[in-house]
């Protein structure tokens, strides 16, 4: 017997929180429903710490239901306070639109969008929220949100010690009425979130109550963390995109491949679709073995995101490079202005394998750059102009450096 969707999504670890596990559970294997997932524009790509969510929904969609993918243009003005010690900085008009075409883009990767029953939209909640004033807001939804209630949120709690705004303190409160404008305008009954999302999605699900007499629901997934425990987010300094612009699919691929022995099994459920029975038998694998596992991982994450072809070329560069083959035509590259020779550290900034010398200048001191194939240690060695460059960091990264 095949797996309903509820177990299809249990089994594979998506699953952390749910505000009435029957009632979605009932909703998602015996009916169709719209379904939404929202995130800020504070990047022009989404990275791989997004995509537990962005995934799940992939699941919802094969099974018949719709998404709607929500970028916030409202709630980007204000900036999230979830798992933050300080406020974040305040973007231009320029940076936001910019950003939310990334986001766009990003959701296309994993999502089938048009205007067929499934089909998945995306929308802006700057389109309703920019139509209040600040008076008509109070006015409409002032009572409906009680200051105990807000300050019991640990999004709140975390932040009031290091001073949070007033209108951070708003944010919940938006999120909240784009769950209510969602369920009026496309009867969407459930919001997916990361964990760290629960207390502001909730606070949806009760305006929802207070206004209309309904219940909504909300589904939260696990946050995926690094192999030291961190969570992979761009303020976290690790991430890794999904946009080709920001990392390459031979880079994204290489993320994949290097995934710790003990994660394996738990991302083969999460960034691919490989069937549970053959990743139960994937996981059993050790030694060289799970070597190979982890390539079948790394192809089949770099697939959904990036395509067939990109993927197959990400891994015939893996294979030259690491399999002792000379091949490197696939291998990411940048351009770089270079009339004469340049000291190392200056030179790996300048290809932004590094954000500053500090960084460059410890990393070629403990032996961790090759130029052309060459360990370089000291730094204040130079380098010569030539028509390309291989630059190699630490054991897996590579960039081909075309000097103009």
């Amino acid at each position: 017997m095949p797996n309903t969707l509820f177990q299809e999504l249990s089994m594979r670890g998506f699953i952390n929180q749910c505000s009435n596990m029957d009632a979605v559970m009932d909703l998602l294997d015996n009916g169709k429903i719209a379904v939404y997932l929202g995130s800020d524009p504070t990047a022009d790509s989404l990275h791989v710490g997004h995509l537990v969510p962005v995934m799940m929904m992939r699941w919802l969609q094969k099974y018949g239901h719709r998404p709607i993918m929500l970028v916030g243009g409202a709630t980007g003005r204000i900036g999230d306070p979830s798992g933050r010690d300080t406020g974040r900085p305040m973007m231009s008009e320029e940076t936001l639109q910019k950003n939310i075409a990334g986001l766009k883009k990003s959701y296309s990767k994993f999502l089938k969008f048009g205007d067929k029953n499934g089909d998945a939209i995306i929308v802006d909640n700057y389109d309703w929220m920019k139509g209040y004033s600040h008076l008509d807001f109070l006015a409409q939804y002032g009572l409906d949100f009680t200051i105990p209630r807000m300050l019991s949120m640990e999004s709140v709690k975390k932040r009031l010690e290091n001073g949070m705004t007033f209108l951070e303190f708003n944010y919940m409160t938006f999120q909240a009425v784009d769950f209510l404008t969602l369920f009026k305008e496309h009867n969407c009954m459930l919001q997916l979130c990361g964990a760290d999302q629960w207390g502001n999605a909730i606070m949806g699900v009760e305006l929802v109550r207070k206004k209309c007499g309904k219940e909504v629901f909300v589904l939260s997934t696990s946050l995926i963390t690094d192999s030291n425990g961190n969570k992979i987010g761009k303020s976290a300094g690790n991430a890794v995109w999904v946009n080709e612009d920001k990392t390459t699919p031979y880079e994204y691929y290489q993320y994949f491949r290097n995934t710790p022995d003990d994660l394996v099994e738990k991302f083969l459920k999460i960034f691919t679709e490989i069937p549970l029975p053959e990743i139960a038998e994937l996981s059993k694998k050790q030694g060289a073995e799970l070597n190979d596992v982890k390539k079948r991982l790394a192809f089949a994450a770099t697939e959904i995101a990036h395509g067939t072809d990109a993927a197959k070329k990400a891994e015939e560069t893996a294979t030259a490079l690491f399999g002792g083959g000379t091949n490197n035509a696939n291998v990411p590259s940048t351009d770089l202005e270079m009339k004469e020779v340049m000291n190392i550290v200056d030179f790996l900034v300048a290809v932004k394998l590094f954000d500053s010398k500090s960084e460059a200048r410890r990393m070629v001191e403990q032996g961790g750059i090759q130029i052309d194939g060459n360990k370089i240690t000291d730094k204040n060695y130079t380098v010569e102009p030539a028509e390309s460059i291989m630059v190699q960091r630490g054991k897996k990264v590579f960039l081909k450096v075309n000097v103009k």
